[in-house]
């Protein structure tokens, strides 16, 4: 990865891991020099002023200098270690031609240190990397220990449920999962169902056709669709129906094989709606069902066909349930702290 990496604090004949005497301890201060054998990679690595290198300052608690090709970076010895270790990972990236954004140098810093409370220093244990879903146009690589078990949760199962709050990457995972399954030949078809809550699933006031009255409620959808795959595939594949719009008023009755369904924002859906939409699962299909139970728009009463769903369908073989917390969120920083902010403020329903 780089021409010379000098540990000060660390022994370099006892491999990568620290050198812990019976003194040391793991807030101990320590330095790490890194130097780098591509000036342009590594300012791609270091981000637009310096921007990735300040996150990971502000996430890890270290000072990082950079001059030259050489980075040195200051703190306590195990944050230096993590530190590394990120920027190790991220540079190999750079060198594969992707590039690295904030984040992805977030994901990178709960990769590092997931492994790290699952092997901790000094363990023989291999440390594997987090699960990937990889389209034509993009590889998503999972960011916290959550996304990772989706991912195999997907791999594994035919049905799938993912709770949580916003921006976890629920659906984003998700859409990605249903275009590398149609790139594989796994499947003939992607079809995208959103309860339309707000207008009471009674469409037909609104303007234009199908596809106008209810690209309002599935433009998140589409947003992810375009974002994993090339933009003219989108658009042929709408028009020759390998992706489909199906409002979730409009599924009774049908029975959907070889094909990748997803239902997203579920906790809108009533008990008898999502009974409905389970039931249409066809031969050779996938379902994966995506909500927020902390953001149901129901009448109050009205119990939410996903709570109900999940609470029922747990421990049945072939489906599977992903938890997502606000430690998950992978958005703005500050739409974390806004999870845990109203995750504190009261008692949510348990998904």
């Amino acid at each position: 990865m780089s021409a010379e990496t000098i540990v000060r604090g660390f022994d370099p004949l006892r491999g990568s891991g620290p050198k812990r005497p019976t003194s040391e301890r793991a807030g101990s201060p320590a330095d790490v020099t890194m130097a780098f054998d591509d000036n342009r990679l590594a300012s791609s690595l270091f981000g637009g002023h310096d921007q990735n290198l300040a996150f990971l300052e502000r996430r890890l608690g270290v000072e990082a200098t950079v001059r030259g090709n050489h980075l040195a970076i200051r703190g306590p010895a195990e944050a230096c270690q993590q530190a590394q270790k990120v920027l190790e990972s991220l540079y190999d990236r750079v060198k594969r031609g992707e590039s690295v954004a904030l984040g992805d140098v977030d994901g990178a810093i709960r990769m590092t240190l997931s492994q790290g409370q699952l092997f901790p220093a000094g363990s023989e244990a291999p440390r594997p990397g987090f699960s990937q879903v990889s389209t034509r146009k993009k590889t998503i690589v999972a960011r916290t220990a959550a996304q990772d078990a989706y991912i195999r949760a997907l791999g594994k199962h035919e049905l799938v449920f993912a709770t949580g709050p916003a921006g976890t990457g629920k659906t984003y995972i998700a859409v990605a999962w249903a275009a590398a399954l149609i790139e594989r030949g796994e499947a003939d078809r992607i079809i995208l169902s959103r309860p339309a809550v707000e207008a009471g699933e009674r469409l037909g006031f609104l303007p234009g056709d199908m596809k106008e009255k209810v690209d309002p409620y599935l433009r998140p959808l589409y947003d992810a669709l375009y974002d994993v795959m090339p933009p003219e595939k989108v658009e042929r594949g709408m028009t020759s129906g390998m992706i489909e719009i199906a409002p979730l008023a409009f599924m009774r009755g049908r029975t959907l094989a070889n094909a990748v369904v997803l239902l997203d924002e579920a906790q809108n859906t009533s008990s008898m709606q999502m009974k409905m939409f389970l039931t249409r699962l066809g031969e050779n299909s996938r379902m994966i069902i995506t909500g927020d139970p902390t953001q149901i728009d129901l009448p109050p009463g009205q119990t939410s066909g996903l709570a109900e769903a999940v609470a029922l369908l747990e421990n049945v073989e072939g489906i599977g349930v992903t938890r997502f917390t606000a430690a998950d969120v992978v958005r703005h920083e500050l739409v974390a702290r806004i999870v845990r902010a109203y995750e504190g403020s009261h008692e949510s329903p348990a998904v």
